[in-house]
């Protein structure tokens, strides 16, 4: 695939990135040889030279592991947003029933300026729950995520929220400030992300025949990652709130895309073995021991 047509689905693919994701993938028994991973960064147009220093800084910062020369698998410390992300496919079981409610975070003694690798830590972990600023001092998210309160905080525990964050249940906003709390997201860019990302991956289906092996498998992990970003990141607001049929409808389209990628992909990693998922972008996420990225 061209470097042009890749752009189009989002930009260049990283060696970090491709690493973290293909790593992923595989179940925890099978590490993945240096061979396959230099084969799978021929297809984006990443050298030799630049997967080996990949590699050999990810093992210096502990995200891989090498139990045996020349085979790598992600270590414990990359595992908490990993876990998060490759949860991407059941994330509707998340959701419950709203009350009107919402669930807040008090902020006031987390500094940025003293602790910046905390600050961001704690930043990534309130993008995953879909936390927005009411105050400056305060982060608030519907409360209609099953387990409310103290999954909430066992989540951002997980995910390196520290200090151990305050959370609590907010009730009973005037009009005003409940008009406000509802209004801090982006509905209309939610809802038109939504359908965009359908017709986006229809197309793909569509396109997929007709490409050959390596660029079928280029183009399934650079549209399939783009796609899981957004359902990872996504609020999981209420219907009071957004659309959530049209949200259900693109969770959908990706898990048939899904299906789709991993055939593609099977040839990568062999008959014997079951990808636990198809390649997608999990290395933009970052990791708890160096700054995070959501996007490229």
């Amino acid at each position: 695939m061209s470097r042009a047509k890749l752009q189009r689905f989002g930009g260049k693919v990283s060696a970090k990135s491709l690493v973290i994701d293909l790593l992923s993938t595989m179940p925890s028994h099978h590490p993945v040889a240096v061979a396959a991973l230099l084969r799978a960064a021929g297809l984006f147009g990443i050298g030799e030279n630049s997967m080996r220093v990949t590699l050999a800084r990810l093992r210096s910062r502990g995200l891989v592991e090498s139990d045996q020369r020349g085979l790598y698998r992600l270590s414990s410390n990359a595992l908490p947003v990993n876990r998060e992300v490759r949860a991407w496919s059941t994330v509707e079981t998340f959701v419950g029933a709203w009350d009107g409610s919402f669930i807040g975070i008090e902020t006031s003694g987390l500094s940025r300026r003293e602790d910046r690798r905390g600050s961001r830590v704690r930043e990534r972990a309130l993008g995953f729950l879909g936390f927005k600023s009411l105050t400056p001092t305060l982060r608030i998210r519907p409360n209609n995520l099953v387990g409310g309160v103290a999954s909430c905080r066992q989540r951002l525990i997980a995910l390196g929220f520290a200090p151990k964050p305050i959370v609590f249940q907010l009730t009973e906003f005037d009009e005003s400030m409940d008009r406000r709390a509802r209004g801090l997201w982006d509905i209309a860019k939610l809802e038109a992300d939504y359908v965009a990302t359908c017709e986006r991956l229809a197309q793909s289906v569509e396109r997929l025949p007709g490409l050959g092996t390596k660029a079928a498998m280029a183009e399934s992990f650079q549209l399939g990652g783009e796609a899981v970003r957004q359902i990872v990141l996504d609020p999981l607001l209420p219907a009071e709130i957004v659309d959530v049929e049209a949200r259900s409808a693109m969770f959908d389209a990706m898990r048939r895309y899904d299906a789709i990628g991993r055939n593609h992909w099977k040839q990568w990693t062999g008959a014997s073995i079951d990808l636990e998922q198809s390649p997608v972008d999990i290395g933009t996420f970052g990791s708890a021991t160096e700054t995070p990225s959501i996007n490229r």
